[in-house]
């Protein structure tokens, strides 16, 4: 096995988005090469509801998928095909976007103020850009749990960890999304597809990566070439989510909401927008 050096760090930074909502941004908006498929991710995490309750009201996208994956609290959406719904506590929406779509996601937090969790775009390949939309949504309870001798934990949310797959299925970057914790002072490591771009984001606690860079809360650490990586967990141990997946090596032209493979592409999606056509050029997957 050889362990994947650290390519890159990244501390998130404060963002305003939506109608105001007050988060931290990891990635996005830039040259996301290095992370492709992935374009973006934000934490939004926040214990106060004036930073957040404002949401992201009516907003259209295409041409991406965006995982949604809440730590606390509830995330109300709905969108322009009449589908209703909340994303709560340990649950993950996967939506995939494709032609278009219009919906709004409204966060409300938990007893305590709470609203904890992360969103992550994902780039669809240009064969698949218009493909109808579709949502996979995944109870707590249903996302899949590996726990070892050690005591680590892996939820397992997409991809396939030792023997066990996650249940968000048929997303074309082949991305693996796992929720990983491992107890104070331990060391451990994960493989990887070799083939893949993969990232760790800290969001508990602290550990050392690849035996020389510790990360903490709200750090990310972007990967170079290798089929493994290594954690070792402070004393408080660590929780960190692995992403990882295989790169489209696609032209990307976006705009906001909007991601797509030329300039001609985004300005004429804008313009059914304009012209409230923007919802009728859809073909199934």
């Amino acid at each position: 096995m050889a362990i994947r050096p650290i390519k890159r760090l990244i501390r998130a930074t404060p963002t305003l988005e939506g109608a105001g909502v007050h988060l931290q941004r990891v990635f996005g908006f830039g040259d996301t090469s290095d992370f492709d498929p992935f374009l973006l991710l934000d934490d939004f995490r926040g214990d106060r509801p004036q930073d957040y309750r404002a949401g992201f009201p009516w907003h259209p996208h295409r041409g991406i998928e965006t995982i949604t994956y809440v730590l606390a609290g509830t995330v109300e959406h709905g969108d322009s095909m009449g589908n209703r719904g909340e994303i709560s506590s340990g649950d993950i929406q996967w939506m995939t976007a494709g032609g278009g779509i219009i919906h709004q996601e409204m966060p409300r937090g938990d007893h305590n103020g709470r609203m904890y969790g992360f969103q992550l775009w994902a780039n669809l390949p240009a064969t698949q850009k218009m493909t109808a939309p579709r949502y996979q949504g995944v109870n707590a309870a249903d996302i899949p749990v590996v726990a070892s001798v050690d005591g680590t934990e892996v939820r397992v949310v997409c991809g396939r960890f030792e023997n066990t797959s996650g249940p968000v299925q048929g997303v074309a970057a082949d991305p693996s999304y796992f929720d990983i914790r491992v107890q104070p002072g331990k060391k451990t490591s994960f493989p990887v597809a070799p083939d893949h771009h993969v990232f760790v984001y800290v969001f508990e606690g602290k550990g050392v990566f690849s035996g020389t860079q510790a990360l903490e809360n709200r750090q990310l650490a972007l990967f170079g070439d290798g089929d493994e990586i290594t954690v070792e967990a402070g004393a408080e141990g660590v929780r960190f989510l692995l992403v990882s997946g295989k790169p489209l090596r696609e032209p990307v032209a976006w705009r906001g909401p909007i991601v797509m493979n030329t300039q001609a592409e985004i300005r004429e999606a804008f313009q059914e927008l304009e012209n409230g056509n923007f919802l009728k050029r859809m073909s199934n997957r």
